[in-house]
C-alpha cells in the first residue's frame, strides 16, 4: 500500500483461525471476539498485527481476552522498539 508522505494510515490486523481452534462456527465466533477485544486496545497507527486464535479464545471470559490481547499488543510494540 502506497501512502502520501505525512499521512497516517489506520493498524492493520490479521487474525489466524486454524481448524484446531474448532469448527467453522468456532472459528468465526473467536475472530468476532478478537476483533471486538482489539476495539478495546490501543493499536500504532502505520503498523500491522497478526492474532492466532488460541483454542480457548472462543469460550473464555471476554475480558480475559482483553487482558491477553493488550499483554500481547504490549508484547510487540516493546520488540518493535528494540
Amino acid at each position: 500500500m502506497i501512502r502520501a508522505q505525512g499521512t497516517v494510515g489506520l493498524p492493520e490486523v490479521g487474525i489466524v483461525a486454524a481448524r484446531r481452534v474448532g469448527n467453522a462456527v468456532t472459528r468465526n465466533r473467536a475472530k468476532r471476539r478478537i476483533r471486538a477485544a482489539l476495539e478495546s486496545v490501543d493499536l500504532q497507527p502505520n503498523s500491522a498485527y497478526v492474532v492466532v486464535a488460541s483454542p480457548d479464545s472462543a469460550s473464555m471470559e471476554f475480558d480475559e481476552l482483553v487482558r491477553r490481547v493488550r499483554t500481547a499488543v504490549g508484547s510487540a510494540e516493546e520488540q518493535e522498539r528494540l
